[in-house]
């Protein structure tokens, strides 16, 4: 006798948000389709398709966490493929989740670096999803602190009593370890310190090389030193400063990625960093994060995410932020206003940033992550602005102003400054003097290992092609193919 096929079961769950969010199942499917395109995955689900999940079928490869990710952006709540009563798979979401408490944060963190540190090149093609904001952003805003982030040791552990806790990013030097750490084991004020001086080393590194320089060596020590950090034993002081160092490194992370177009990879980064920094208690570098997080809507050309993280970001803070953050946070916004071409705002956002710099004092007690931020910083924001309203003469303008007060140190970004003034110049008819500062650019983009860098150079030179017959043009194009 011949058995029967298992009988399957309906899929009430899935029936059940369905009903929720008021799909028809051919809007079900289309919704399904557009999203696999923003993965580059061309999917033909229809209503039949639908129909058929809600009779038990599951759906194969990466659809489940696809259906999972349009009922999230609708509903406006994270919801995994478990929810919806399909089977789990390996999750294209995975990294975006805002975790329900620091051990679910270290989980989650960890579980990134392993697989960056062991597959990066798959985890590159993680396509950057701009829905994949709105829930993170919004539950740092109106989440709880946690309560205890303390591991394997009472509330007031003894090493912590009694004990003058250094500042942040200062502390005693890192101790010398002659074995690998181990998870379990107790953490000190003198690793921190070594977290935070690791830190300042990659910062320095990717501001003068690129990204690409040293990504890969900053993911690996965040696996093999920082996730043991994170499983070791500490007290309620001891651990929110690891969390928030942790959190830093974390963000350049995601930093180095967003900078040779890791763009997927980067937002979880910056998504894990900003839960971390919760963990932590810093409101402040959550802050942030954020603002990290709306550059690279910007750069991706998601104006209106950005305005939106940026103010997200100031809400959080509130007034008490020091002068120099309150600048940061307006200028970025003025960059999402940039973006989408909108005057009014984007000059109002400046105006507010140039006023809060102006009233800032050098004996401030400004972050250390916020004091890049200077006239030199302000004036670069200015700059980008303009080039994007395409107010060219104010433009070239705070671009020279740039170029002039900052640091030989920060070679990227002067380069960034160097092809909007070159950019500027173009838009003002200056056709050789925009081709001169191009090339400078361009000798310099050949350098660095950063993917933004020659996508500044490739921009220009976009808009150079009315102009390709030129002498001028023709020779810088000559220059540049010599590199």
């Amino acid at each position: 006798m011949t058995e029967r096929p298992p009988q399957r079961i309906p899929n009430r769950q899935l029936a059940a948000l369905i009903a929720e969010a008021g799909f028809s199942n051919a809007g079900l499917a289309r919704r399904v389709d557009q999203l696999g395109l923003e993965h580059g995955l061309d999917l033909r689900y229809d209503k039949t398709s639908v129909t058929r999940w809600l009779r038990g079928q599951q759906p194969r490869g990466t659809t489940p966490a696809l259906i999972a990710e349009v009922f999230t952006r609708r509903l406006g709540r994270r919801l995994s493929a478990q929810d919806l009563g399909l089977d789990a798979c390996a999750p294209v979401y995975a990294g975006l989740e805002f975790a329900a408490s620091p051990e679910e944060a270290i989980d989650i963190v960890s579980g990134l670096w392993r697989k960056d540190s062991g597959s990066h090149t798959e985890l590159r093609k993680i396509a950057f999803t701009p829905a994949g904001l709105v829930v993170p952003s919004r539950d740092w805003l109106i989440g709880r602190a946690d309560e205890r982030v303390a591991r394997g040791a009472p509330p007031q552990a003894l090493a912590e009593g009694g004990v003058r806790v250094p500042a942040q990013g200062r502390g005693h030097p890192p101790r010398q370890r002659h074995a690998e750490r181990g998870p379990g084991g107790r953490v000190s004020m003198g690793d921190i310190a070594a977290l935070r001086s690791v830190g300042e080393l990659f910062r320095t590194l990717d501001h003068a090389y690129g990204g690409g320089h040293a990504r890969q060596a900053l993911v690996r020590y965040l696996e093999h030193e920082a996730e043991p950090m994170l499983r070791g034993t500490y007290g309620e002081s001891t651990g929110r400063r690891l969390f928030a160092a942790v959190a830093d490194l974390t963000r350049l992370a995601g930093w180095t990625s967003y900078d040779i177009a890791a763009h997927g990879l980067a937002q979880r980064y910056f998504v894990q960093a900003l839960r971390l920094a919760q963990a932590a208690g810093d409101r402040a570098y959550g802050s942030y994060v954020l603002v990290t997080m709306s550059r690279q809507a910007v750069y991706l050309g998601h104006g209106r995410e950005a305005v939106q993280l940026a103010r997200v970001a100031q809400q959080g803070v509130g007034a008490s932020a020091p002068s120099v953050v309150q600048s940061l946070l307006h200028a970025v916004e003025a960059r999402g206003h940039g973006v989408l071409g909108e005057v009014r705002a984007c000059s109002a956002s400046l105006a507010r940033a140039e006023r809060a710099l102006e009233v800032s004092r050098p004996g401030d007690d400004v972050p250390y992550w916020a004091r890049f931020f200077d006239e030199a910083q302000l004036a670069d924001e200015f700059g980008h602005c303009h080039r994007d309203l395409q107010q060219y003469r104010a433009a070239a303008q705070h671009a020279e102003r740039s170029l002039q007060l900052r640091s030989q140190a920060y070679a990227r970004s002067r380069l960034f400054c160097r092809v909007v003034l070159a950019t500027a110049r173009l838009g003002l008819g200056e056709l050789e003097q925009a081709c001169t500062l191009g090339a400078e650019a361009a000798a310099q983009a050949a350098e660095m290992r950063s993917v933004r860098a020659l996508e500044y150079i490739r921009d220009f030179e976009r808009r150079l092609e009315p102009y390709r017959d030129a002498a001028a043009v023709r020779a810088y194009r000559e220059k540049v193919a010599l590199l």
